[in-house]
């Protein structure tokens, strides 16, 4: 524990002495800070020296952890010193860093962003503590252990704790930036902008919480249920083409985004291919259905039901043969062996395919941008509150809240339906019997749900590839590689660019 602490105090103490506090131009890679140690690049230690006391303040950590390795020779009396000066030092260090500004006086212009000495001293900090905690048993008293638990609590609470408290905040600043309070709050959250039933009730259309959550139900209802009957087909039936079906359904996971809304737009839109040809075929009207709910739905469902899909598939295969045999045996038919056996113990896999459908749903962004049209979402509602025309953080805070409120509801939903109860299967031996087959019903429902799909999605990937290969899909069909040079184009002129 002493050797681990020392080595981490030196640590700390160089990147306090040393390296840039403070982020440098062209970044701490370039090494330009080298030529201007003395000037903007100076360390924590030159600063301070030049006026900035309050970077004294990591010191103290170090200060302590130094006194605590010289002066104590119990382990316990020393562990607990490492952990409270480590802990402290890291305090002062954030404490510095988020305080210090133009609303104290102390700088002309905004605290600059730290650098590599900041970050290699709060690192030592951190760890000179978590040493601590293993100086206490804690770990099993492994440093390392101890160490790479802190950094993990350390990285989640620096990318996902603190930019949420920065929701948290804005979604209480009243308006013109006139402070922070609850008044504005309240009304602004449970708005009928945001909760509007209008679609429900025919007066109007829906607000984007409605929106989202009525497309995250449907969404994580339909993913699960295709889910579910391509793993019943995979594991349960003699289907001769199951290599070809595992392809189509796990192709859509690495589709880079707005694809799919793309080739539905050229399918199904206004002037897509099948809206033409019914156009033509049986004098239908061209509509433009695609744009809103049933649109985003069908894309969502395209792009998500490969996810579930792959969690369902080692649910029903672990579902243990035997027991299954158990009940055939007390002259259980197979839709009451697959009803009061199988089921059951997919039971949490059927509800963490639907947490993943219903939490992509309502966080997608792509699908709602191409496909949404009037239908708003939350995802999208928070983007345009950012970056549109009148930028409002306030809106887009009390979205954000709204959209985690649904995922950690929807979390305790799933958590509330699987229960405490244990699914695992405990035999005396290894399980090695074949998985009881489908009831005709069963399957057949499974074949007439699964296969169209699949056959969809397959229509659906070739005349990507189809529309890859002619000038313009839906009006020039003549062949082309024009696309691909375009997209890879190499040019050799005083090296090799790649200009594609």
């Amino acid at each position: 524990m002493r050797r681990t602490a020392l080595l981490w105090l030196l640590v700390g103490l160089v990147g306090w002495a040393v390296l840039p506090w403070y982020m440098t131009e062209g970044g701490f890679w370039a090494f330009g800070w080298i030529a201007d140690l003395a000037g903007e690049s100076r360390s924590a230690a030159g600063w301070a020296l030049g006026g900035r006391g309050w970077l004294w303040l990591p010191v103290l950590g170090f200060a302590g952890a130094a006194a605590t390795l010289a002066l104590t020779r119990d382990q316990l009396t020393a562990a607990r010193g490492l952990l409270a000066s480590g802990a402290g030092g890291l305090g002062l260090l954030i404490g510095e860093a988020t305080l210090v500004g133009t609303r104290f006086g102390l700088f002309e212009a905004e605290n600059p962003g730290l650098g590599a000495g900041a970050l290699v001293t709060a690192a030592a900090l951190l760890f000179i503590a978590t040493t601590g905690i293993s100086g206490l048993g804690k770990g099993r008293g492994d440093a390392f252990v101890t160490g790479l638990v802190g950094a993990i609590v350390a990285l989640v609470a620096t990318f996902v704790f603190y930019p949420l408290s920065f929701i948290l905040v804005r979604a209480f600043e009243l308006k013109g930036g006139a402070g922070f309070g609850v008044s504005e709050f309240f009304p602004r959250f449970f708005s009928s902008n945001v909760w509007g039933l209008g679609c429900l009730t025919g007066s109007g259309s829906c607000g984007p919480a409605m929106n989202s959550l009525l497309l995250g139900l449907s969404t994580g209802a339909g993913t699960t249920l295709m889910g579910l009957m391509f793993a019943l087909i995979f594991t349960r039936t003699d289907f001769k083409a199951k290599k070809l079906l595992r392809v189509l359904t796990v192709l859509p996971i690495i589709t880079p985004p707005f694809v799919i809304g793309l080739a539905l737009i050229l399918l199904f839109g206004r002037a897509g291919t099948v809206t033409e040809f019914f156009a033509w075929a049986f004098d239908w009207e061209k509509t433009r259905w695609l744009y809103g709910f049933k649109g985003v739905w069908l894309a969502q469902m395209l792009s998500f039901t490969p996810i579930a899909f792959l969690v369902l598939i080692g649910v029903v295969e672990g579902v243990s043969p035997s027991m299954e045999e158990a009940s055939q045996t007390l002259d259980a038919d197979r839709w009451q062996t697959f009803r009061f056996v199988s089921f059951p113990l997919m039971r949490p896999g059927i509800a963490n395919a639907f947490l993943l459908g219903f939490i992509e749903s309502i966080a997608d962004f792509g699908n709602p941008l191409v496909l949404g049209g009037n239908f708003n979402v939350l995802s999208t509602e928070i983007y345009f509150a950012i970056v549109g025309t009148i930028a409002d953080p306030a809106k887009a805070a009390i979205l954000s809240i709204t959209l985690l409120t649904f995922t950690l509801s929807a979390f305790l939903a799933q958590r509330f339906w699987v229960g405490k109860r244990n699914y695992a299967t405990v035999t005396g031996k290894a399980d090695s019997g074949r998985h009881a087959a489908l009831n005709p019903a069963l399957r057949w429902t499974a074949y007439l749900l699964a296969l169209p799909w699949a056959a969809f999605t397959m229509v659906l990937y070739v005349l990507i590839i189809f529309g890859s290969f002619v000038k313009l899909w839906g009006y020039d069909h003549t062949f082309t590689l024009e696309h691909y040079l375009r997209g890879f184009k190499i040019v050799v002129r005083n090296g090799i660019h790649f200009t594609g």
